[in-house]
């Protein structure tokens, strides 16, 4: 593990809906190279923990770091915000999120969704941007689609474009939330493979996945959330080969079922 301080570090994290308790003090890390994987039922706490990560949601209570900065706070309770908006965009762009339902403009295309945030958030020079937009999504396999729109792609090809987006931002980090979860399995495949070609060159990632299969592979962490808190975590091999929680071992047998 090296010595620079972790990516996202994530302490005692608290985040209710209304009465609504959904992360009732989390811990998670991420140090550069790492490829963390959130799993557990659905409503136990993995996209909101996701979300929290790169401050789409704000928690109530806990501490969350940005490679050593910890996330500067105004007010309390349900009443807590970011205190400092330059910091919220510095750190979200160090973490390119990818969803679920990919997120693309519609009216844009594949070259220029890509572009659109180094370019417009970043600042940073057309052409530069254009030769790693193009570079990405050859990267990912689509690079002859460049000039096609979003309603021309398939599923899987839309979410390669959506992770290629992610890159060209030039992150420290990339946040998956089920990225595969509204694909056919054969388009799935196309997405996973993806994934585990930038967990091989060592990118650091933090994925929410219901596939237990790509979490086993690729995983340097997992952890197991049920209502809110972490059940079991630890190395993918001690986690899906000897669990020591009944509820692990329940939700494994179950998604082993499925």
């Amino acid at each position: 593990m090296s010595d620079s301080p972790p990516v996202i570090q994530i302490r005692n994290l608290h985040k209710s809906f209304g009465q609504l308790e959904v992360l009732k003090g989390v811990d998670v890390t991420a140090h550069r190279g790492d490829v963390v994987s959130l799993i557990g039922s659905s409503g136990s706490g993995k996209s909101t923990l996701l979300r929290c990560c790169n401050l789409l949601e704000h928690s109530q209570e806990g501490e969350i770091l940005f490679k050593d900065e910890p996330v500067r706070w105004r007010g309390e309770g349900h009443h807590r915000y970011p205190a400092d908006p330059k910091q919220v965009l510095r750190i979200r762009t160090n973490l390119s999120m990818v969803f679920q339902q990919f997120n693309l403009w519609a009216h844009m295309t594949i070259l220029q969704n890509v572009m659109e945030a180094p370019v417009t958030v970043l600042g940073r020079d057309r052409d530069e941007v254009e030769d790693s937009a193009r570079k990405y999504l050859h990267k990912v396999g689509i690079g002859d689609k460049c000039d096609v729109y979003p309603a021309q792609l398939s599923g899987g090809q839309q979410q390669r474009a959506a992770i290629a987006r992610g890159l060209c931002m030039e992150p420290e980090a990339l946040l998956f939330d089920e990225p595969t979860s509204a694909l056919d399995p054969e388009l799935e495949q196309e997405v996973i493979k993806v994934i585990k070609d930038l967990a091989a060159e060592g990118r650091t990632m933090i994925i929410v996945t219901h596939d237990m299969k790509m979490a086993a592979d690729i995983s340097s962490h997992v952890v197991f959330l049920h209502q809110g808190l972490i059940e079991e975590e630890g190395r993918p091999e001690k986690l899906f080969g000897a669990p020591e929680s009944n509820r692990l071992r329940g939700f494994l047998s179950a998604t082993q079922a499925a």
